[in-house]
């Protein structure tokens, strides 16, 4: 075997790291650890996406991956639209919680204001600022 740093991996090489992590993962808990992905869209006059949420089932939570709002369209009230909705379908899927990440100079205090919390900090991720892991449980 040879153990090679490729700094140009194609997708049938991380295709083979994930479908082997799949498959071992399913085979210990007895389950798919994935379940699929979803998003709640903004969506323009013209029917074009603008902005939205992209989020991810694994083991029963929602993975909240990315969050956009268009600057011009901040203030309204759209990302608290936006996450509702997301937990409205996580809560309908069974979902125990919803997990996240963001940056300190990104959005902590909307998610905080929405009950998630901390449950992790990797200081100076990037340098001068922090990465935060946040939860909120949809079950008792």
């Amino acid at each position: 075997m040879d153990i090679v740093v490729d700094t140009a991996p194609s997708e049938a090489d991380r295709d083979v790291i994930r479908d082997g992590l799949v498959a071992y993962n399913a085979a210990a808990l007895g389950q798919p650890w994935h379940r699929g992905s979803f998003a709640v869209v903004l969506k323009g006059d013209d029917g074009q996406t603008v902005g939205g949420l992209w989020g991810a089932i694994f083991f029963d939570w929602l993975l909240l991956e990315l969050l956009y709002i268009p600057e011009t369209l901040r203030g309204q009230n759209l990302g608290s639209q936006l996450m509702a909705k997301a937990e409205a379908h996580a809560r309908a899927e069974g979902l125990t919680g919803v997990w996240l990440d963001t940056f300190s100079f990104q959005a902590k205090p909307f998610y905080e204001k929405l009950g998630y919390g901390v449950v992790g900090e990797i200081a100076d991720l990037p340098p001068g600022a922090s990465r935060y892991f946040m939860s909120k449980r949809l079950k008792p």
